[in-house]
């Protein structure tokens, strides 16, 4: 037993379960009063096939029942008698749509179950079946059956190709034909539109609907799914309908493979236009903003090939594809830089830079060591020790106490300004040589000798160092400036950076040292 579908029994589609909830409530009032004839609330059937519309009295005790009639209600129309059944005479089938194609389930017949039967039934024999009992002394009582007529509908969907616009059109339709009931259409996609549905009858009291989705179409619309969803009484499951959106649209271009590193002299850069549209692009043409295109670069469909770069490609390309919708173009401008360094050469560059800051570093501290040793040569004095017939001996000479013992001071306890003497015993000049046979005083020591008194390993210089303090003093002569140099333990005898006993006083008031430098 089938569902009635309330919907076919108004006026307005607006309230499809309004009738359904009345004949409920009248159910439930003829249920409450007592009612005692049974039927089914809906029969539902398709065209060809054959229905039985049962009816049944409950209990008819208390209660005579004299006749059942059966009355066809359609859903736009009046009352008609069907069948009619009287237990002292026969079966009566009056004048109506059914005449001809009802009868009496039951032969004979009899009043406490009077079904009867359609045969061949038409989507217009769809209506409201009503067994009525006459009683006595209670009078009439009845049961009211829905027959529902269905018919499977032809459903349907497709694409509405449209053109890019800045308006809404109509991109997909969808159809379900002659239905019976009223066929329900939703749309499921991510596309933004509105869908419009509308109704009307068909043939054999059948109903079409319709329904369009609309939106604006815009390129990027176009490839969306979209699917149309009917649902029906006929069908066990919604019936789906999937389909993508057609959208067309003018060429959309893209210039790719400049990666902005064309140096002069580099080879074999390709350029590539990429474009899409709907349609298909059908031609592809590349172009430069000058109008001369240059002779290194060749050109293929879509690809655009430089064979050398060289300053006659700093120019603008451009690249227009057409389709039937438009045209489309894309266009790029290289900058053609100077060579570049290879990476072997770059590596020799870094390589040759380090090593010379290297070299420069080594020389800078040869030199400091050198010139600190140096410092503390002159801090001790020129010095040498014999060996070898080839050592050097080189004294400071200068006045003072110790002087005056080797009689090389001036009388009254020698004289502190004396000139600096050297002297060599195996020196390999022979004027040096000479000088140095005749014990006679030299002049200020050479750059040379300095540089061999250098050369002294640390024992000779231990044992310069062993020399008696009055051996590190030559006699000096005339009144020339001195440099008396201290030892470093006579620091704390010292007064303002000489010795206490070496501060003479002066007419003036003045204090000043003997031991002093005086130029």
């Amino acid at each position: 037993m089938a569902r009635y579908d309330a919907r076919n029994w108004q006026q307005s589609p607006g309230k499809p379960s309004l009738l359904l909830l009345l004949a409920a409530s009248a159910l439930l009032l003829h249920g409450a009063s007592g009612q005692r004839v049974k039927v089914e609330p809906e029969v539902s059937s398709y065209p060809g096939q054959s229905v039985t519309l049962r009816c049944a009295f409950a209990d008819p005790t208390e209660v005579q029942l004299t006749m059942v009639t059966w009355i066809y209600e359609p859903k736009d129309g009046e009352r008609i008698n069907i069948a009619v059944l009287h237990p002292k005479f026969q079966p009566n089938y009056p004048d109506s749509p059914v005449k001809g194609r009802v009868s009496f389930v039951v032969d004979p017949p009899n009043l406490s179950s009077p079904s009867i039967q359609i045969s061949d039934v038409r989507m217009s024999d769809e209506g409201r079946y009503i067994c009525e009992y006459a009683t006595y002394p209670r009078g009439n009582e009845q049961g009211i059956v829905y027959l529902v007529m269905l018919a499977k509908p032809q459903n349907l969907a497709s694409v509405v190709t449209a053109v890019e616009a800045s308006k809404p059109m109509v991109v997909a339709r969808c159809e379900s034909a002659d239905g019976r009931p009223e066929a329900k259409i939703t749309w499921v996609t991510t596309a933004k539109g509105n869908a419009t549905t509308v109704s009307k009858p068909g043939a054999d009291n059948t109903v079409t609907v319709t329904s369009e989705y609309s939106l604006v179409p815009t390129a990027v619309d176009n490839g969306r799914d979209i699917s149309c969803i009917v649902e029906h009484r006929t069908q066990v499951t919604p019936e789906s309908f999937k389909m993508q959106l057609a959208v067309q649209y003018a060429p959309q271009v893209t210039i790719v493979g400049y990666d902005n590193n064309w140096y002069v002299g580099r080879t074999n850069v390709l350029l590539t236009c990429q474009a899409k549209g709907n349609p298909s692009p059908s031609t592809v043409e590349w172009k430069t903003m000058s109008g001369v295109f240059p002779d290194t670069v060749l050109r293929n469909e879509h690809e655009l090939k430089v064979l050398k770069v060289d300053d006659s490609v700093n120019t603008t390309f451009v690249c227009e594809v057409r389709n039937q919708i438009g045209i489309g173009r894309d266009q790029i401008t290289p900058i053609v830089r100077e060579p570049q360094v290879s990476p072997s050469d770059s590596t020799k560059v870094v390589v040759a830079v380090t090593c010379s800051l290297l070299a420069l570093l080594l020389l800078a501290a040869l030199i400091a060591a050198f010139v600190i040793r140096k410092r503390r040569q002159q801090q001790h004095g020129y010095c040498s020790n014999g060996g070898g017939g080839a050592d050097m001996k080189a004294r400071m000479f200068g006045g003072g106490k110790k002087a005056s013992k080797n009689g090389t001071g001036g009388a009254g306890g020698g004289n502190n300004n004396g000139p600096t003497y050297v002297y060599n015993d195996g020196s390999s000049h022979a004027a040096l040589a000479d000088k140095n046979n005749h014990q006679q005083p030299l002049t200020t020591p050479t750059a040379q000798d300095i540089l061999l008194s250098s050369e002294l390993d640390d024992a000779e210089r231990r044992k310069f160092d062993e020399l008696e303090e009055e051996e590190r003093y030559d006699h000096f002569g005339g009144g020339g400036p001195i440099l008396q140099l201290r030892p470093p333990h006579d620091q704390d005898e010292m007064m303002g950076g000489y010795l206490d006993d070496d501060m003479e006083s002066q007419r003036d008031g003045s204090v000043i040292s003997r031991t002093a430098v005086y130029v």
